[in-house]
């Protein structure tokens, strides 16, 4: 006796776009957060971001993407500076409020100030990366970044970082760490 098998009917399950697919495999994977700022032509302006990372440490270079280039991350894309605000446990309001259209960033309630440099810095997040624009490039809508970075401001405290996942923001605990060997590459 043989027996046939048989696959799924591919009228009865639809498939899913490679962009369904790619924004729900990223959706999956937590991704470190920043807030990048930068002195625009109408005063600080700020963003929300899950792209940055490291590309080099020696030089030191990082990279993030700007989806849009309107607005905030248009001032960002034209900047000749800006500052890369590594985001921690205490920083989730500050983290949605840049990540919010429309929100009020800079505001008397927030606790900023401009460096002697030029570009607004947040107080009380994890570590301020002052980065110089090497380039960009356009990949599809998006504008990716990559930057030098000339200055690092450490933390006044070191706090658990903030991940973004799965649309939420999340922060890992010490029972969270897990130590193995190796370096991702």
């Amino acid at each position: 006796m043989t027996t046939e098998l048989v696959g799924p009917h591919t009228d009865s399950i639809p498939e899913p776009s490679i962009r369904e697919s790619f924004v729900d495999a990223f959706r999956r994977h937590p991704a470190g957060v920043a807030i990048i700022t930068a002195a625009g032509e109408d005063g600080p302006v700020g963003i929300t971001s899950s792209s940055v990372m490291s590309i080099s440490a020696d030089p030191a270079v990082l990279a993030f993407s700007l989806q849009s280039l309107r607005g905030s991350a248009a001032a960002i894309a034209a900047a000749s500076s800006f500052l890369v605000h590594l985001a921690h446990s205490d920083t989730v309001e500050l983290a949605e409020t840049f990540a919010t259209r429309g929100a009020v960033r800079f505001g008397a309630d927030m606790d900023w100030s401009f460096l002697s440099t030029g570009e607004p810095f947040l107080h009380g997040t994890a570590h301020a990366l002052r980065a110089v624009p090497l380039g960009a490039t356009a990949c599809g809508s998006a504008l990716i970044v990559t930057a030098e970075v000339v200055e690092v401001i450490a933390p006044t405290r070191v706090l658990s970082p903030l991940v973004y996942h799965n649309r939420a923001y999340h922060h890992l605990t010490p029972a969270t760490h897990h130590r193995s060997k190796g370096t991702p590459q």
